[in-house]
């Protein structure tokens, strides 16, 4: 019993603990990434699946049987995953998250919920309030983006 205290004790000094936490931290960066190849797979299957489901059927309406947004949307989604899976290759190339990176996926993932914005379903307020999380993010990624041209330099 006292064997197992003094490693326990042995594994939380600082250094081993901090080893064991970036341990950690890379196991789950990989998990995550595995996860969301899993995720990126099978939303493009469901979007090839959409795409071929709507030209195979022809309506007087129209040529696509959803409409173009939401198939925008499942395009953008792929592209937001895909950014995530840029976010964890970064943070495991170099242990740091990098911001330029993770606010251009928040862009994306506002731009994807502008085109998909239905203004049948939510106020006006919402179409506002997305503007100006939009507005926010632009501008801390273009200072972010500034310093980092600027420390490179």
């Amino acid at each position: 019993m006292k064997k197992l205290f003094l490693r326990i004790l042995y594994l939380l000094r600082d250094r081993n603990f901090l080893k064991i936490i970036h341990i950690t931290e890379n196991i789950v960066s990989k998990v995550l990434s595995l996860a969301l190849i899993i995720v990126i797979f099978v939303a493009l299957i469901e979007l090839t699946v959409t795409l071929f489901a709507d030209i195979r059927q022809t309506e007087p309406v129209g040529f696509f049987n959803k409409t173009l947004l939401e198939i925008f949307g499942l395009f953008l989604n792929i592209l937001i995953a895909l950014e995530l899976l840029e976010n964890i290759t970064a943070y495991l190339r170099k242990h740091i998250v990098q911001l330029e990176l993770v606010l251009t996926t928040a862009l994306i993932a506002l731009a994807r919920k502008i085109i998909i914005f239905d203004p049948k379903l939510y106020d006006k307020t919402d179409l506002i309030s997305l503007g100006f999380t939009t507005l926010a993010i632009s501008a801390s990624y273009g200072l972010v983006r500034y310093l980092n041209l600027k420390n490179r330099n």
